[in-house]
This record gives C-alpha cells, structure tokens and sequence, in this order.
C-alpha cells in the first residue's frame, strides 16, 4: 500500500479508461515513490483491442502522484485512446509519478481544464521536438502522450512547470518518463515501459488532471 495522504473530493471526474496489450507481465510488486534521470534503449508492441466504463473516485492528495480510496474500474485494452480539451489552453503545473498496488502511475496536472490528448503505442526511433534529435527511452514496450494545446510554458513567455522532464523511477511497469517536446503548444511525453499491461487513462478535476496507470 501507499503512504497515507490527507483526503480531498475532487468534482466532475470524467473516467476515460482504455489500455494497452504489451508483451509480457510481472506479479505485481511493492509500493513506492521515486523521481530520477537518464535512459536508454528500444522494443516492440503488439496490442489487443478491448474497452470499459466505470466508477467515482474520491482520491487523495500527494506530493507525487494520488491513489484514489475508492475501487477503481478494471484495466481495458487498446491501442490508443482520445482525451477531449476542456480548455482552450491547458498550462502544465505539475507532472508526477507513483507506484501502488497492482499499478503505477503518471500524472499531468494543469492549471485551467485539460487538453486534447492522444495517449497510443508506438515503437521507437523517437524524435525531440522542434530539434528532431533521437530520444532514447528505457523499456521494452512504449507509449507516446501529445497534448495539443498545452504547454509548460505560457502565452506571456512565463513558466508555469519548472520541475523535472525526464523520470527513472524503477517501478514494476515505468522505467522512464520522458518528455519529447513542448513546441507551439504541443507536450509530447514517452513511457517507456518494462514489458507490460494494460492501462487506464483518468480524467480528473480540482485540480484538473490526465492520470495514466499501468498495470503491473
């Protein structure tokens, strides 16, 4: 289990839950917390297609990434899914990482509503946006997340994220979350991943967040 968190209700939480067939799967492992740096290597995805619906979440509050206190629907299998923008401009306020029983999990939380994003397997070489230089990404199973209208940056030129880009926690599914550009108001991220899972992809307000767990 994960450490405990002070609780808060967060409204209007909108579950979009979609997942990944990736190759191979772990029991899963014990619960923890970490943020560090670096990367390397490459692999290859086969998903599978399947889809569900589910619950209410009542989540609580961490400094890296929350774990809901209520039961979470189940983990469905696909090859990508479509967030829908719910503001104009989504400025990027804080990125986090966790790991807690049966999952771990990334969190992109924004300061004005979310964007439009695509979460979707991909297989590498991976390109830096705007500089088109490789971007070598831990893991043997990738996914690429593209958020249009989004940014760390805001119109004004301010910084509205200064926090790390570029993530090694060592968890049982997330070797590497890396950011791959944040250009004309488009964040690119890669997860790179030991073998795999399924996922689920949340969407969550007050504050408003994109969640993506992965299975272990």
């Amino acid at each position: 289990m994960t450490r405990p968190h002070s609780s808060r209700h967060f409204f209007g939480a909108v579950l979009l839950i979609a997942g990944i067939t990736l190759a191979g799967c772990n029991p899963a492992g014990s619960s923890s917390e970490s943020m560090s740096a670096s990367g390397s290597a490459a692999g290859s995805v086969q998903p599978s297609v399947a889809a569900s619906t589910g619950a209410s979440l009542e989540p609580s509050a961490s400094a890296t990434a929350e774990e809901p206190t209520e039961s979470l629907p189940p983990f469905a299998c696909t090859p990508s899914i479509t967030i829908a923008k719910t503001t104009d401009r989504a400025q990027i306020r804080d990125v986090r990482v966790g790991t807690h029983d049966g999952y771990d999990r990334v969190v992109f939380e924004f300061a004005n509503g979310v964007p439009d994003a695509v979460i979707e397997a991909v297989l590498p070489p991976f390109y830096a946006d705007p500089s088109g230089l490789e971007v070598k990404v831990a893991g043997s199973a990738f996914l690429k997340v593209t958020m249009t209208y989004a940014s760390k940056i805001s119109p004004d030129g301010g910084v509205t994220y200064a926090g790390s880009t570029n993530f090694e926690p060592g968890f049982d599914r997330l070797a590497q979350l890396v950011e791959g550009g944040d250009f004309e108001a488009v964040s690119t991220w890669y997860l790179g991943l030991k073998g795999g899972g399924c996922i689920r992809v949340l969407t969550l307000a007050d504050p408003s967040r994109i969640v993506i767990d992965i299975e272990h």
